[in-house]
């Protein structure tokens, strides 16, 4: 074989393996850009949930053994995650009981950095907001709790769940 031959298989052979790592790598981005769009949904149907006092859509959003919480004191599992908001249904029925109107709650998170630590598992970092509208017009919002939080994700089944959510992250 000739210089010139061996010289046209190494460039041919070249080509056709960096257009293989391309494929790849368009084919990562475009996963991860999915994946972007599945958490961002996942974690508005969790503040939807939460919001909404939905105790069977809060516990969905996370894995079978998902937690919520630090250390010891964290809930975990479906039950104990169900019955974060029931008991939130509970002493919202006792103020409405004593003849109180509970203030309408909502749940913010923002200034959100994702990073994923592989194809399957993504930390979500951001802060978060407890805020109540009131119920008098003219009255002022409420912030009832604020902080920063960090969500350990992965994919079960092809969709992405909380596995963890710690809004008392011990700092960076």
């Amino acid at each position: 074989m000739s210089r010139f031959a061996f010289t046209g298989v190494l460039a041919a052979l070249m080509v056709s393996t960096a257009s293989h790592l391309a494929l790849a790598s368009d084919a990562d981005v475009i996963r991860e850009y999915r994946d972007r769009g599945e958490i961002e949904a996942l974690m508005w149907r969790y503040t939807h949930a939460l919001d909404t006092l939905n105790e069977d859509a809060y516990a969905a959003v996370y894995t079978p053994d998902g937690s919520f919480g630090t250390g010891e004191r964290a809930s975990v599992g479906t039950e104990a995650l169900k019955k974060i908001i029931t008991d939130v249904k509970k002493r919202r029925a006792e103020q409405e009981a004593k003849g109180e109107k509970p203030d309408k709650m909502y749940h913010v998170i923002t200034n959100e950095h994702l990073e994923f630590v592989d194809k399957d598992h993504a930390r979500l970092h951001s802060y978060w907001m407890t805020v109540f509208q009131p119920v008098k017009q003219g009255d002022p919002v409420r912030v009832a709790a604020a902080g920063r939080g960090v969500d350990e994700l992965v994919r079960v089944k092809g969709h992405w769940l909380i596995k963890h959510r710690d809004v008392q992250p011990k700092d960076d």
